[in-house]
């Protein structure tokens, strides 16, 4: 079991017919966007909820919807996964939005917020979370940057995590090598690598996503960011990971992958964690998602934040959303603020994340008997918890990112793969990725 869904996996082509969605009360619409007021408790309304999630998650999430519904009675939530797997949800509300059969709240994985946000159909709840006790700024800044267009707030934070480094710890006793530190550079990383490195016995150093997916590139981003370059310039509309720094960071895997060979390239982007947890990868860039997997594997490992540079050990955040969408219903439109409020609360959230083997979302949840237990449960996670701080930065939210994270993917298994220059293969994607940026 995976402890939540992929943040790489592509969005499925295909596009399903909808039900209509059953709203109880007047359909008011407003002929603009819809102002998220209070929740009138005397006024009955509907809201559909699409969670994206596994049986085992839908049981928890369903117990915690009907624990609200009999706090608010007139309040009655619709809930489903929405679609067969997490990675089809895009495409349902995409045909939901040209059926007007689009949920009141659905998951998104956060590389999807620039593309709902340009739909028109979300809900602006900027006004309530901007609110001194709202409880906004208790997220990490990464998750709270992923949700925000300007002034605009589309949805609250459903899952956080970051990169760090999990390694086999009977592995590095073998090759004779002490335990990375947390303040490891990337040469140490790479020395390492090298030194658990053995053929012969089918051990790789580490290992690398190469597949065309969002799970090749943001490894790309932490070292990027270390090493002083940007993914955009600061309007959004330019690619700047082709500069000195990025080429930087692609050269640095390459070297590893082509001149060191001890990298595991693993194009479908699915075996290496499974490598991991199996014993015959020393290291490899991973994150909170896996620690269920290695537990259960029984393997003696270890958790560290990532390498640094000059000190920085800079991450990366791959920050999911529930995102809000305007059914110009001011009724379901106060419902559907108030519920998802009331879900990320700490209160609700230790029960939800927590409890299902994820981060908690806010800070405040540390103190908690529910996140003791799954320190207790996941060694390595108070590593996960404490490396948010290193998640300094969020990934563009544009509306070509997409398209660009494709053809970065692209670049890394040409390079990597193929043995294509470093900033060959970026320039292309960057070219590859203008017009979309343009939008």
């Amino acid at each position: 079991m995976k402890l939540r869904m992929s943040l790489a996996a592509p969005v499925a082509a295909m596009a399903l017919a909808l039900s209509a969605l059953a709203g109880c009360g007047e359909s008011t619409d407003t002929g603009g966007a819809t102002t998220v007021g209070p929740l009138d408790p005397n006024k009955k309304v509907e809201i559909t909820w699409w969670h994206g999630q596994s049986a085992e998650a839908a049981k928890i999430l369903g117990d915690l919807a009907r624990e609200y519904e009999k706090d608010h009675p007139n309040v009655t939530i619709k809930d489903s996964a929405g679609a067969s797997t997490t990675d089809e949800l895009l495409t349902k509300m995409q045909a939901g939005f040209a059926s007007n059969t689009y949920p009141d709240v659905s998951y998104a994985f956060g590389s999807w917020a620039g593309k709902l946000n340009q739909s028109g159909r979300t809900l602006d709840i900027g006004p309530l979370v901007k609110k001194a006790d709202s409880g906004w700024t208790e997220f990490p800044p990464a998750a709270q940057k992923t949700a925000e267009f300007g002034d605009k707030v589309i949805g609250f934070p459903a899952v956080v995590d970051n990169l760090g480094v999990l390694y086999n710890k009977d592995l590095f006793d073998q090759a004779g090598l002490a335990y990375p530190s947390p303040d490891w550079t990337w040469d140490d990383f790479r020395a390492a690598a090298k030194a658990i490195n053995n053929p012969e016995k089918k051990i790789s150093g580490t290992a690398y996503p190469v597949s065309p997916d969002e799970g090749a590139t943001w490894r790309q981003w932490p070292q990027l960011w270390q090493y002083g370059g940007d993914i955009l310039s600061a309007d959004g509309k330019k690619a700047t990971f082709n500069s000195e720094a990025g080429v930087k960071a692609l050269k640095f895997w390459q070297d590893m992958a082509r001149v060191d060979k001890s990298v595991y390239l693993d194009q479908t982007g699915q075996k290496f964690e499974q490598m991991f947890a199996s014993g015959s990868i020393g290291m490899i860039l991973d994150g909170p998602w896996l620690l269920y997997t290695v537990k259960e594997a029984k393997l003696n490992y270890g958790a560290v934040q990532l390498p640094g540079t000059d000190g920085d050990h800079q991450t990366i955040s791959g920050p999911d959303l529930w995102v809000l969408f305007d059914r110009h219903n001011a009724q379901r439109a106060a419902a559907s603020y108030d519920f998802m409020h009331w879900l990320t609360s700490p209160e609700q959230d230790v029960r939800w994340n927590v409890a299902y083997g994820n981060l908690p979302l806010r800070k405040s949840a540390a103190s908690t008997p529910e996140f003791a237990k799954f320190l207790a449960d996941f060694p390595g996670g108070d590593v996960f918890f404490a490396n948010l701080d290193n998640a300094k930065k969020a990934r563009p939210t544009v509306p070509g990112y997409q398209t660009l994270s494709l053809n970065v993917a692209k670049a890394i298994n040409e390079a990597l793969v193929g043995g294509t220059d470093p900033q060959t293969a970026l320039d292309e994607a960057a070219e590859a990725s203008a017009a979309d940026l343009q939008e």
